[in-house]
Protein backbone atom coordinates (compact mmCIF):
# COMPACT_ATOMS: atom_id res chain seq x y z
CA UNK A 1 0.00 0.00 0.00
CA UNK A 2 1.15 3.68 -0.95
CA UNK A 3 2.71 5.64 2.38
CA UNK A 4 0.59 8.14 1.67
CA UNK A 5 -2.61 6.38 1.85
CA UNK A 6 -2.28 4.92 5.22
CA UNK A 7 -2.72 8.48 6.53
CA UNK A 8 -6.58 8.93 7.01
CA UNK A 9 -8.59 12.07 5.42
CA UNK A 10 -10.18 14.46 8.81
CA UNK A 11 -13.51 16.06 7.25
CA UNK A 12 -14.24 18.99 9.30
CA UNK A 13 -17.66 20.28 10.30
CA UNK A 14 -20.09 21.48 7.71
CA UNK A 15 -18.53 19.00 5.02
CA UNK A 16 -20.18 15.93 4.66
CA UNK A 17 -18.89 13.20 2.55
CA UNK A 18 -21.07 10.28 0.89
CA UNK A 19 -19.81 7.07 -0.29
CA UNK A 20 -21.96 5.35 -2.90
CA UNK A 21 -20.99 2.59 -5.48
CA UNK A 22 -17.89 3.32 -7.51
CA UNK A 23 -18.24 7.17 -6.46
CA UNK A 24 -17.40 9.60 -3.29
CA UNK A 25 -19.61 12.65 -2.84
CA UNK A 26 -18.17 15.20 -0.73
CA UNK A 27 -20.35 18.58 0.01
CA UNK A 28 -19.03 21.57 1.76
CA UNK A 29 -20.01 25.32 2.20
CA UNK A 30 -18.45 26.11 -1.27
CA UNK A 31 -20.37 23.13 -3.42
CA UNK A 32 -20.46 20.18 -4.07
CA UNK A 33 -17.31 17.69 -5.67
CA UNK A 34 -17.54 13.81 -6.88
CA UNK A 35 -15.06 11.85 -7.72
CA UNK A 36 -15.40 8.25 -9.42
CA UNK A 37 -13.73 5.42 -7.33
CA UNK A 38 -12.14 2.43 -9.40
CA UNK A 39 -12.05 -1.22 -7.69
CA UNK A 40 -9.37 -1.09 -6.91
CA UNK A 41 -9.56 1.38 -3.44
CA UNK A 42 -11.44 0.78 -0.71
CA UNK A 43 -13.02 3.99 1.15
CA UNK A 44 -14.63 3.82 4.39
CA UNK A 45 -15.69 6.11 6.79
CA UNK A 46 -15.76 6.22 10.41
CA UNK A 47 -15.38 8.88 13.23
CA UNK A 48 -15.59 11.77 11.02
CA UNK A 49 -12.40 10.30 8.85
CA UNK A 50 -12.30 8.75 5.86
CA UNK A 51 -10.00 5.74 5.21
CA UNK A 52 -8.33 4.03 2.51
CA UNK A 53 -7.31 0.42 1.64
CA UNK A 54 -6.64 -1.65 -1.58
CA UNK A 55 -8.92 -4.25 -2.36
CA UNK A 56 -6.48 -6.57 -3.38
CA UNK A 57 -2.59 -6.89 -3.87
CA UNK A 58 -1.99 -5.44 -7.40
CA UNK A 59 0.44 -2.84 -8.22
CA UNK A 60 -1.66 -1.02 -9.67
CA UNK A 61 -4.31 -1.05 -6.83
CA UNK A 62 -1.37 0.19 -4.47
CA UNK A 63 -0.37 3.28 -6.51
CA UNK A 64 -4.41 3.82 -6.62
CA UNK A 65 -4.82 3.80 -2.84
CA UNK A 66 -1.97 7.08 -2.70
CA UNK A 67 -3.56 8.78 -5.78
CA UNK A 68 -7.36 8.32 -4.38
CA UNK A 69 -6.75 9.64 -1.02
CA UNK A 70 -4.72 12.80 -2.75
CA UNK A 71 -7.91 13.39 -4.93
CA UNK A 72 -10.49 12.95 -1.87
CA UNK A 73 -8.04 14.73 0.33
CA UNK A 74 -8.15 18.07 -2.19
CA UNK A 75 -11.55 17.69 -2.34
CA UNK A 76 -12.43 18.08 1.13
CA UNK A 77 -10.06 20.93 1.43
CA UNK A 78 -11.88 22.13 -1.85
CA UNK A 79 -15.04 22.56 -0.56
CA UNK A 80 -14.12 23.70 3.06
CA UNK A 81 -11.76 26.26 2.61
CA UNK A 82 -11.13 26.71 -1.35
CA UNK A 83 -8.18 26.71 -3.93
CA UNK A 84 -6.52 29.82 -5.57
CA UNK A 85 -4.02 30.70 -8.23
CA UNK A 86 -2.92 34.11 -8.42
CA UNK A 87 -1.10 35.52 -11.70
CA UNK A 88 0.70 38.45 -12.92
CA UNK A 89 1.01 40.52 -16.20
CA UNK A 90 4.46 41.86 -16.92
CA UNK A 91 4.88 44.04 -19.62
CA UNK A 92 4.10 47.48 -20.77
CA UNK A 93 0.26 47.98 -22.10
CA UNK A 94 -0.76 44.61 -20.39
CA UNK A 95 -3.99 44.78 -18.57
CA UNK A 96 -6.79 42.90 -17.40
CA UNK A 97 -10.29 42.96 -16.39
CA UNK A 98 -13.20 40.74 -15.45
CA UNK A 99 -16.40 40.79 -17.67
CA UNK A 100 -19.30 39.18 -16.38
CA UNK A 101 -18.38 35.23 -16.18
CA UNK A 102 -15.38 36.47 -18.98
CA UNK A 103 -11.73 37.51 -18.28
CA UNK A 104 -10.24 39.97 -20.92
CA UNK A 105 -6.82 40.43 -21.43
CA UNK A 106 -4.74 43.12 -23.65
CA UNK A 107 -1.61 40.92 -24.01
CA UNK A 108 0.14 43.23 -26.85
CA UNK A 109 -1.35 41.49 -29.45
CA UNK A 110 -3.65 43.58 -32.12
CA UNK A 111 -7.01 42.36 -30.35
CA UNK A 112 -8.27 41.57 -27.19
CA UNK A 113 -8.60 38.27 -25.85
CA UNK A 114 -11.90 37.37 -24.06
CA UNK A 115 -11.34 34.19 -21.86
CA UNK A 116 -14.95 32.55 -20.96
CA UNK A 117 -14.47 30.99 -16.94
CA UNK A 118 -15.94 27.55 -16.45
CA UNK A 119 -18.83 26.58 -14.12
CA UNK A 120 -17.92 26.98 -10.19
CA UNK A 121 -14.58 29.32 -11.14
CA UNK A 122 -14.86 32.73 -10.10
CA UNK A 123 -11.90 35.53 -10.96
CA UNK A 124 -10.87 39.01 -9.61
CA UNK A 125 -8.73 41.39 -11.13
CA UNK A 126 -7.60 43.80 -7.14
CA UNK A 127 -5.19 45.89 -10.07
CA UNK A 128 -5.12 45.80 -14.03
CA UNK A 129 -1.94 43.77 -13.71
CA UNK A 130 -2.69 40.81 -10.92
CA UNK A 131 -5.79 38.04 -11.68
CA UNK A 132 -6.77 35.79 -8.73
CA UNK A 133 -8.17 32.72 -9.84
CA UNK A 134 -10.44 31.15 -7.32
CA UNK A 135 -12.51 27.71 -7.17
CA UNK A 136 -13.19 24.37 -4.67
CA UNK A 137 -11.73 22.10 -7.95
CA UNK A 138 -8.07 22.05 -7.41
CA UNK A 139 -8.15 20.95 -10.72
CA UNK A 140 -10.13 23.19 -12.50
CA UNK A 141 -8.22 25.96 -11.02
CA UNK A 142 -4.59 25.36 -11.95
CA UNK A 143 -6.23 24.65 -15.44
CA UNK A 144 -8.12 28.16 -15.78
CA UNK A 145 -4.58 29.39 -15.01
CA UNK A 146 -2.26 27.41 -17.11
CA UNK A 147 -4.70 28.56 -19.47
CA UNK A 148 -4.31 31.79 -19.07
CA UNK A 149 -0.86 31.81 -19.08
CA UNK A 150 -0.25 29.86 -22.80
CA UNK A 151 -2.25 33.35 -24.16
CA UNK A 152 1.41 35.04 -23.76
CA UNK A 153 3.87 32.59 -21.40
CA UNK A 154 7.00 34.63 -20.11
CA UNK A 155 9.73 35.65 -22.62
CA UNK A 156 13.49 34.32 -21.63
CA UNK A 157 15.29 38.49 -22.68
CA UNK A 158 12.75 40.49 -20.86
CA UNK A 159 10.31 38.61 -18.99
CA UNK A 160 7.21 40.05 -20.36
CA UNK A 161 4.24 37.77 -20.42
CA UNK A 162 1.73 36.36 -18.03
CA UNK A 163 3.45 34.65 -15.51
CA UNK A 164 2.37 32.81 -11.52
CA UNK A 165 3.08 34.92 -9.16
CA UNK A 166 5.69 32.83 -7.58
CA UNK A 167 7.08 31.81 -10.76
CA UNK A 168 10.72 33.01 -11.29
CA UNK A 169 11.87 33.87 -14.54
CA UNK A 170 15.23 33.51 -15.79
CA UNK A 171 16.41 36.22 -18.21
CA UNK A 172 18.87 35.26 -20.45
CA UNK A 173 21.69 37.39 -20.91
CA UNK A 174 21.76 39.14 -25.08
CA UNK A 175 23.86 38.32 -27.47
CA UNK A 176 26.99 40.34 -28.13
CA UNK A 177 29.18 41.62 -30.62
Amino acid sequence: MSRIAKYPVAVPKGVEATISAGQISVKGPLGTLTQNLTGDVVVRQEDGRLTFAVANESRHAKAMSGTVRALVANMVAGVSKGFERKLTLVGVGFRAQVQGDALKLQLGYSHDILHKMPAGIKIECPTQTEIIVKGSDKQVVGQVAAEIRAYREPEPYKGKGVRYADEHVVIKETKKK
